[in-house]
């Protein structure tokens, strides 16, 4: 079965309906390297009530992460393969993908919850993500948040972390981050903020997804650029 959700997914495309529901509602992609503060900034925006997260569904199976384990509806919807088939068909889904053997994807009904209730349609997702939204909707709105350094980063990463991650995921996780880097520099999709201080990280995506203004992008570029050089030297090390 996953080899035939696999040729579903090849060059599948949302209708008209969703088309339309996407182009009239506000959505909001955070996107960022591992330890930029996506989730932390997350907390403080839905604490609003002006914003909907968006739920993800997966056919991957529920984890425990920290002896909590995932709750259905709340980390992801989720469903089997057959259910995730039977949405591809009917076009439910606005995109997804298959990642590690497991389907992942954002359904038309999670848009449609925040249009109705007159919210903010808010989640986090990579570069790819930011892709498929921006063709569906140019208007729709991706902060690329950033931290600070590449010491003050690598600082959050071994709190968040510890010894926990051995060299290599740590390269890739390096490899990752910079690829996301490079895209948001050269893709013209995003408005990148310095995640230093939340208070300060909080007001300036306000200000971009409700009042539509947007912060000055000299300092976030250059940070961009210095964390980019830093990567690669790092690597280069490694």
């Amino acid at each position: 079965m996953e080899d035939r959700i696999i040729q579903k997914l090849t060059g599948y495309t949302p209708d008209q309906h969703a088309l339309d529901l996407i182009r009239s509602t506000k959505i909001l992609l955070l996107v960022g390297p591992t330890g930029a503060g996506k989730d932390a900034l997350k907390v403080e925006l839905l604490k609003t009530n002006n914003y909907h997260h968006i739920v993800s569904h997966t056919t991957r199976p529920l984890r425990i992460n920290h002896g909590i384990p995932e709750e259905d509806g709340v980390d992801y919807h989720f469903i089997d393969l057959a259910t995730a088939e039977a949405m591809i068909d009917k076009h439910e889904f606005i995109e997804a993908k298959i990642n590690h053997g497991n389907l992942y994807g954002t359904s038309i009904n999670e848009i449609k919850l925040a249009r109705d209730d007159n919210k903010i349609a808010l989640t986090d997702v990579d570069v790819q993500g930011v892709r498929e939204y921006k063709e569906l909707d140019p208007k729709v709105t991706a902060i690329f948040l950033l931290p600070p350094s590449f010491v003050v980063w690598q600082d959050r990463l071994t709190h968040r972390y510890g010894d926990v991650v051995d060299a290599d995921d740590h390269k890739v996780r390096l490899q990752t981050a910079l690829a996301e880097l490079e895209e948001m520099q050269n893709s013209g999709y995003y408005d990148a903020v310095i995640n230093d201080y939340m208070p300060d990280t909080y007001k300036q995506v306000t200000d971009i997804i409700v009042n539509g203004i947007t912060p000055d992008q000299s300092k976030a570029l250059a940070v961009a650029e210095q964390l980019i050089r830093d990567i690669k030297d790092y690597l280069s090390k490694v």
